[in-house]
């Protein structure tokens, strides 16, 4: 911004020309000034707060769906791990790299998946806890949290602007959180800005599998992390957060606990929303339809916190449709629905986690 600025000083005076071409030219150079401002400012917002990943995903050139599968179903249930292992997809070994990213802490890992039953392919950030690498827990496999951004989002967003890893670093050292790989997948999936909404939507994207069955089995595939259904968690905030208790709720065989932070119930919330736009989805994917058409109340405890106006109602409509054994803590917040609220309640959610799926004796 200030070279287009000196630029323009430069150049002011030495225009040439009839007079309607030098007010011209000079207007051409108040209009250059004004947008390279403009996205110098919004380079600064996007930096600091992680929103988008690239280019494509601002501009909303990139695809990450390769195909559309009609999706299996595994033999042994749908819980990462489970099922026949004849019939399990070829293990998903990686290579992982740094982010290459200042704001993301650099033991933070990264690995571009294909995924085999979604047909998604992306990115996923890994990171691991400082017991993974102690002599002492060299036997022991780790409880696994899903990190989901909100929309628009970056897989790094937890990470470089919730600073979720830093924060709970000591905590884990202390023994007052549980040490919980921390996994964040790409969710922007679709191109022209569309909220996929953490949902298998028929001929254009699974989204669900991509997240419940993709990413976890890739995650187990590659780490010491714990198959159990009762050690795992996924918790988003906003967009991420209607994502965190919808599918911990439709599949309490792959998750104990949901963490939502300033999320909705309906999807079409968000204006983007491509499950928004179809009623039967839009029903179907909201979470208090979930709770109250299962066969049996799912074993799941949601953590629902916002503001009023901004998730606090919603936390309380499933509160009051949800049976024993689902659990719901609602917790009202003040503050606007922004990175920094999210960021200051990080500890306090982990801890609370760590009482639902505690750090194994």
């Amino acid at each position: 911004m200030p070279i287009s600025i000196a630029v323009a000083l430069l150049l002011w005076s030495k225009v040439r020309g009839p007079r309607p071409v030098r007010i011209l030219s000079r207007l051409a150079m108040i209009v250059f000034c004004q947008i390279t401002a403009v996205t110098t400012v919004f380079v600064m917002v996007n930096n600091a707060n992680l929103i988008y990943g690239n280019w494509d995903d601002l501009l909303g050139t990139g695809n990450h769906v390769r195909a559309v599968p009609s999706v299996p179903t595994e033999a042994g249930g749908d819980r990462p791990g489970g099922g026949d292992s004849a019939k399990q997809p070829p293990k998903a070994q990686q290579q992982f790299r740094s982010v290459d990213d200042p704001k993301v802490p650099n033991d933070v890992q990264k690995t571009d998946l294909k995924g085999q039953l979604s047909g998604v392919d992306g990115e996923v950030l890994v990171w691991l806890p400082p017991q993974y690498h102690d002599p002492a827990f060299k036997d022991r496999k780790f409880p696994v949290v899903e990190l989901i951004p909100g929309f628009p989002g970056s897989s790094s967003t937890w990470y470089g602007t919730l600073k979720v890893s830093e924060q709970l670093k000591p905590l884990m050292q202390e023994g007052k959180v549980a040490p919980f790989i921390l996994v964040s997948p790409r969710t922007l999936l679709l191109g022209n800005s569309t909220d996929a909404g953490c949902t298998d939507v028929p001929g254009k994207v699974n989204a669900d599998t991509w997240l419940t069955r993709d990413v976890p089995q890739m995650v187990l595939d590659n780490f010491r992390a714990d198959s159990s259904a009762d050690r795992w968690a996924v918790a988003g905030y906003s967009a991420g957060a209607h994502c965190a208790t919808k599918l911990s709720l439709a599949h309490p065989n792959r998750y104990r606990a949901g963490i939502s932070l300033s999320g909705y119930n309906d999807p079409a919330t968000e204006k983007d929303s491509l499950v928004g736009k179809d009623a039967k989805l839009r029903e179907a994917n909201n979470p208090v339809t979930i709770v109250k058409s299962a066969a049996q109340p799912p074993k799941v405890a949601l953590y629902i916190s916002g503001n009023k106006g901004d998730g606090y109602e919603d936390g309380q409509a499933i509160a009051a449709a949800a049976k024993a054994p689902t659990t719901v803590q609602v917790q009202e917040t003040t503050g606007p629905h922004s990175s920094d609220v999210w960021k200051n309640m990080v500890p306090g959610v982990f801890q609370w986690l760590t009482s639902i799926i505690p750090a194994q004796p």
